[in-house]
């Protein structure tokens, strides 16, 4: 069966798009119109629309918008530069807008709107499939552990890489949606993945997926492998260097650390598209640096459920926020991709074209 997403990530909307404001996640369920380029761009930098596949999928669609009266040459030169500013690290953002212009640019501008639609389109529906193909590949080490478990299978995960992050069932979450369609038990490990508390979304969306769940610390990670609780690691990415090293959310290193240290495997699960090729290592993948507030403060509700932000520290304070770190291919156990499991030490046998 399908999977189908409880709640649409990215829909069209005439001459625009309507997506989930994650921003006012897991406590309010709103949805935000975006009807230009200035928009889209805005909602990818605010964190609005997040998660490397459905950032890539709303680039493109922002593309489709700033063609809408003015398709010329220097209006979509500006737009694909424009987004491209937004996510330094996220590659699929980039992949996107590399087959957004490979299909346009050649075009006359007369042309050029419903071809962005149509490709934006597809790049969206291309999203739903490779989820489900991630889903069918990354079960197989599910049931491997089910099968020598009496339990439900422990999988502990970082930030967020489910339906929230794409347009089908995730990258990371979709072996658990999988699992649970084939009747195998889990129990998934939830790390609040501070700053921004993505975790947060993870535990939202497993909720409403109905699959059984337990929020935790990101401290309480290390401990809870070391005390065999856990029976392997998933994580989505945001770029994969041509030699297996992985860039996801900041705290995922600490993870695959102590996975290794306590023999638990370690897998990243991510399309194609997040492989960069052009990418030798993980010291070349550019780490974003975030607006120290994301630091200082916290969202949250207060006891009349009234949204608002919590200061945990003066403004003053001196802040670094790196959004990601950097998980050495000796630490994972193999990239789970719509095309199988990988080695994270054999990706060059996934080679294709950035396009295709």
């Amino acid at each position: 069966m399908a999977f189908t997403q409880p709640v649409r990530t990215l829909v069209r909307d005439g001459d625009a798009i309507v997506i989930l404001d994650q921003r006012r996640l897991p406590f309010v369920t709103a949805t935000c119109r975006l009807a230009s380029l200035e928009a889209v761009a805005v909602a990818i930098t605010s964190m609005q629309v997040r998660g490397a596949p459905l950032i890539g999928v709303t680039a493109a669609f922002g593309v489709a918008l700033a063609l809408r009266t003015d398709a010329g040459d220097a209006r979509l030169a500006q737009a694909l530069d424009t987004l491209a500013g937004t996510r330094p690290t996220a590659v699929n953002l980039h992949w996107a807008l590399a087959r957004m212009r490979a299909r346009l640019q050649g075009l006359h501008p007369r042309s050029r709107y419903a071809a962005a639609w149509d490709e934006a389109q597809a790049i969206a529906h291309g999203d739903f499939d490779t989820c489900a193909a991630i889903g069918r590949f990354g079960v197989e080490p599910l049931q491997a552990l089910a099968r020598r478990r009496s339990g439900p299978v422990r999988i502990m995960t970082h930030c967020n890489a489910g339906w929230l992050a794409t347009v089908g069932a995730g990258t990371a979450l979709a072996p658990v949606y999988e699992a649970m369609a084939c009747g195998i038990p889990v129990h998934v490990l939830v790390s609040e993945t501070r700053p921004r508390n993505q975790g947060l979304l993870t535990q939202w969306e497993l909720a409403q997926a109905g699959v059984p769940h337990t929020l935790i610390a990101d401290n309480a990670a290390g401990l809870l492998l070391a005390r065999a609780e856990v029976d392997v690691v998933i994580t989505g990415a945001d770029r994969i260097a041509a030699n297996g090293d992985s860039a996801n959310k900041i705290g995922t290193y600490l993870k695959a650390l102590a996975a290794f240290d306590n023999r638990v495997p370690f897998y990243v699960a991510a399309p194609l598209s997040t492989i960069d090729f052009d990418c030798r290592s993980g010291a070349e993948i550019p780490i974003e640096e975030r607006d120290a507030d994301e630091v200082l403060s916290i969202a949250g509700v207060n006891r009349e459920n009234e949204p608002g932000q919590i200061r945990l520290a003066p403004s003053t304070t001196p802040v670094a926020n790196p959004a990601f770190d950097v998980t050495p291919a000796r630490l994972i156990d193999g990239i789970i991709t719509e095309h199988g499991i990988c080695p994270a030490t054999a990706l060059e046998s996934l080679r294709t074209p950035r396009t295709a």
